[in-house]
């Protein structure tokens, strides 16, 4: 039996790495085409609850039809422009908060307590504020993205070791250059990291506010389909959001390496 089978914290080579990644989606795949195999009437699960793996392939250029391009683009558009108003404001707070005692004191209480809101519960709150026009969706993600983004951005500058600041004092740094020059730039990775996992979970809450303010982008596109079929371009429309946000993971991945090559496990 290969060591890395039972070893802890071991490192799985990158062919039997793929291939077992491959075991759950064979054993989905086998289980979708089982429960959706023959007639309409002697399936297991209706086709108007899950539809066959040919027939949502088959619905694929109805999708296309639907505008599904403009849809995407809409969609990302409203990601980009929330996640950028986020950072700008919660990454300065998390700095600060992570940095002074004294800043830490003030926004702990609101970070605490934003970690327990519902983020559905925001929808509906941003749309009195705002009303249900564009700027409420992106308002919306930029309120997800900064609740989500604020404590990760704090435990990254947490994280920077005592040592680091204390070499930066006995060379004569202020406390501003002991921020901008050790703290900042060694907690740059983690808050790096922060921020692709953030634009990553913002697909779902960008889907829960165009499900609920029908206008266009990929989740209109969902409870469309859902109201008013076809029930197969839920599952493309899944998909859509699955792999655009899987290939903007990648490039965030990409950029970090590049940055942070420091950052890199050895192989």
């Amino acid at each position: 039996m290969p060591k890395w089978l039972t070893e802890i914290r071991g490192r799985v080579p990158l062919g039997a790495a793929i291939a077992l990644g491959v075991v759950p989606i064979v054993v989905m795949a086998g289980l979708w085409f089982w429960l959706t195999s023959g007639p309409v009437e002697e399936r297991h699960v209706s086709p108007t609850i899950l539809p066959s793996p040919a027939e949502v392939a088959r619905s694929v250029p109805d999708l296309l039809k639907r505008d599904l391009w403009l849809n995407t683009w809409a969609s990302l558009k409203r990601v980009s422009l929330g996640f950028l108003i986020g950072i700008a404001v919660a990454v300065p707070i998390g700095i600060f908060m992570g940095s002074f005692g004294s800043a830490r004191a003030v926004f702990n209480p609101v970070m605490t307590a934003s970690g327990y809101i519902p983020i559905a519960t925001l929808v509906p709150l941003t749309m009195s504020w705002w009303g249900t026009d564009e700027k409420q969706k992106i308002l919306f993600l930029a309120m997800a993205f900064g609740i989500y983004l604020l404590p990760l951005t704090v435990k990254a500058i947490d994280g920077v070791s005592e040592v680091y600041l204390r070499t930066a004092y006995t060379l004569g740094a202020t406390k501003w250059q002991a921020i901008r020059r050790v703290l900042v730039p060694i907690a740059l990775p983690d808050i790096w990291h922060g921020m692709r996992l953030a634009f990553g979970v913002g697909w779902t809450y960008l889907v829960l506010t165009e499900a609920l303010v029908i206008v266009d982008g990929l989740g209109a596109l969902v409870q469309m389909s859902q109201r008013r079929g076809p029930r197969e371009h839920i599952y493309l429309v899944i998909v859509v959001i699955t792999i655009v946000a899987w290939v903007f993971d990648l490039v965030w991945e990409r950029i970090g390496q590049v940055l942070f090559p420091y950052k890199r496990r050895p192989a």
